[in-house]
């Protein structure tokens, strides 16, 4: 799919990542989501599957954050508190701890289903000028700022899983 550029495509590609993403993640065995047996965000670190979700949700938050500092007539602090765009592996590691509490891998699961719906109610409260006609943040409109922690990362958790589902 090519990149979103209206709100339709990108509630689209939205939905279809997420889809795909919870198909596999639904085949990750049980016994093996807090097992860190990926390649983790940052450099020479390995992660678990729950820790992939959670940056997921990690992300997925932050972008909420994003619009609730907006609405409060905040600044809005890119990437986050504390963190620069050339620190996103340990921003990724924040995520990680963030939600390491959710030790019920269906909960955890549940958290990020709250999180995705939420994104998709923000996207559609907005229009597609809103979204696509005007800069958000430097020259990014806000729709591309949502896709680049959404539709992105979910494809990207997507085939990171199939280093699982392949063994």
């Amino acid at each position: 799919m090519s990149v979103p550029e209206n709100k339709q495509q990108l509630l689209t590609a939205m939905n279809k990542n997420w889809d795909t993403l919870q198909k596999k993640l639904s085949h990750v065995p049980a016994d093996q989501v807090f097992i860190a047996q990926l390649d983790g965000h940052a450099s020479g670190t390995q992660m678990s599957v729950a820790n992939l979700v959670s940056y997921l949700i990690g992300w997925g938050e932050q972008v909420l954050y994003w619009h609730r500092q907006e609405c409060a007539g905040q600044d809005i602090i890119f990437p986050a508190s504390g963190y620069k765009w050339n620190e996103l592996g340990k921003l990724a590691q924040k995520y990680y701890a963030d939600y390491a509490t959710l030790t019920s891998w269906p909960a955890l699961l549940e958290k990020h289903a709250q999180t995705h719906q939420k994104l998709v109610e923000l996207v559609e409260s907005y229009s597609d000028e809103a979204l696509y006609g005007i800069a958000w943040y430097n020259s990014w409109t806000r729709g591309r700022m949502i896709q680049f922690n959404t539709v992105s990362p979910y494809k990207n958790a997507a085939t990171r899983l199939n280093a699982i589902l392949k063994k």
